[in-house]
């Protein structure tokens, strides 16, 4: 059975002015993202800062959003790390929280072998029961799982069920479904590539997107699944644009804009990111006014 089928929100992490989480606006984030659609929680991946949180925060933001969720829906914490022992001791916290599953990225920096890469993987996933999610997002690690490394994975350790793709490449794509006879669980990681993965197989998307329309972006996975292709793909293209403006710095700066541009008051971003620039922060407002997200006055 799969992780989740639908959109699953890779989530923010707000934070007091003083760059503490702030844990009942987050709260407050997670009630609002169930009740509008949203079909998993992704907690502490890139979007939500986890690079520049502590272990003891990490591993805290994991615990209280599996409590506030209370089994509504999925909660897939990541666990990644570029140290194959911190990536397990992260994992085996995550999965006495009660996590439902775990996203690990490539270990980035290190810029692993594919022979690593399946060690690495083949550790963390010895280490526990959960399902594993792969992580491939090599223009942020420098590090690739070839179509042929994620098929051996999934094939030969029982628990590393699933791929979120990132790389961008259809091609790599199509031909990891075809290695595996389609036996991965697929999630775009690239918001304006959700139909396409659609097409190939996928079961949804882990989105930055769904932050700031979590409904709309359930809505493009779910009038594929309901045989709807004309209607998923409308949706698809009119989400482009604002896309588009969630990209124009790294992830998660604009994303974070808008949740404070949209009054959720999500709070600063912790260093080395810092606030958008302010063309490009109005060229995210004007985008996100044409998508018909109100902005706070």
């Amino acid at each position: 059975m799969a992780i989740f089928k639908g959109a699953g929100v890779a989530i923010i992490t707000p934070m007091k002015d003083n760059g503490d989480i702030n844990y009942p606006r987050l709260a407050e984030i997670l009630e609002d993202q169930i009740a509008r659609g949203t079909d998993s929680i992704i907690i502490c991946g890139t979007t939500g800062e986890a690079s520049t949180l502590t272990h003891e925060e990490h591993l805290e933001a994991i615990r209280f959003t599996v409590e506030q969720v209370k089994g509504r829906i999925p909660v897939v914490a990541g666990t990644g790390s570029n140290c194959t022992e911190t990536a397990i001791y992260l994992s085996q916290e995550a999965e006495k929280s009660g996590a439902d599953a775990l996203l690990v990225v490539t270990p980035y920096y290190n810029k692993a072998t594919q022979k690593g890469l399946i060690a690495h993987y083949t550790a963390i996933a010895d280490s526990v029961k959960l399902p594993i999610i792969m992580y491939n997002v090599p223009g942020r690690t420098g590090c690739n799982i070839l179509p042929e490394t994620a098929a051996y994975l999934v094939e030969h350790v029982e628990n590393i069920v699933g791929i979120k793709e990132a790389t961008g490449n259809i091609g790599q794509v199509a031909k990891l479904m075809q290695l595996t006879d389609g036996k991965i669980e697929l999630y775009s990681g690239n918001d304006d590539q959700i139909v396409p993965l659609l097409s190939l197989g996928g079961l949804g998307v882990i989105s930055v997107l769904s932050n700031v329309a979590p409904k709309e972006t359930h809505d493009i996975v779910a009038k594929w699944f309901e045989g709807d292709i004309k209607e998923s793909l409308r949706l698809q293209m009119k989400a482009l644009p604002l896309i588009e403006q969630l990209f124009s710095e790294v992830n998660p700066i604009p994303v974070k804009t808008a949740m404070n541009l949209m009054g959720w008051e999500a709070g600063p971003l912790r260093m080395p990111l810092g606030e958008m620039e302010e063309a490009h922060k109005e060229k995210l407002m004007a985008a996100m006014k044409e998508y018909g997200i109100a902005l706070k006055a």
